[in-house]
């Protein structure tokens, strides 16, 4: 096979790539993998929030079995009312934008279920899984209806998601445990 690189390939498809047997003739060498639960070392961590839209069309149970299906380890969960002081501080960045009224009533307009997940390049590989609503083979592609019910959020960067998490998680509501498949994954 050959592995398509630059341009060419989006997100998604460079995620996928990575998930390629390697250290055959004429491909890259062996290196890490887009998914998992890592040693240690590789462990990232990432938000992930089920929108309402995704809450009242019961899509959950899809949309975790992706990550699930994918490897990473699920490491913190819970169904939650948003209220608007959440919002404000999650979305601080869109405060001026004039969509931002419309987005605090669409996240507070019902139940949301806060996800952690972890894994090796869990941030990265999660914005490509969530992908646009027009990406086919994502979750926003392949379950949302309208730009504006886009199903989920995910953080965007390692410090953000960092930060995101501080919002809706307490320190103590992580749990830490060790996924039995790290040798099977990782080596």
């Amino acid at each position: 096979r050959v592995r398509p690189t630059g341009a060419a390939m989006g997100s998604l498809g460079r995620c996928l790539a990575r998930s390629l047997p390697r250290g055959r003739p004429g491909l890259s060498p062996p290196g890490p993998r887009c998914y998992g639960s890592a040693p240690p070392a590789l462990q990232e961590k990432t938000l992930v929030v089920a929108k309402p839209d995704a809450v009242q069309r019961r899509l959950l149970g899809d949309i975790i079995q992706r990550f699930e299906r994918r490897g990473f380890k699920l490491v913190a969960m819970k169904l939650l009312q948003a209220d608007r002081r959440l919002v404000d501080r999650h979305y601080e960045q869109l405060r001026l934008k004039p969509f931002y009224p419309a987005l605090v009533a669409y996240m507070t307009s019902g139940p949301v279920v806060a996800m952690v997940w972890e894994g090796y390049d869990v941030v990265r590989c999660t914005r490509a899984m969530v992908g646009d609503s027009g990406a086919v083979g994502t979750i926003r592609g392949d379950l949302s209806v309208h730009i504006t019910r886009n199903l989920v959020h995910a953080s965007d960067s390692v410090e953000t998601a960092q930060r995101e998490i501080g919002f809706w998680f307490q320190r103590d509501e992580l749990v830490a445990w060790d996924s039995r498949d790290r040798d099977n994954i990782y080596g």
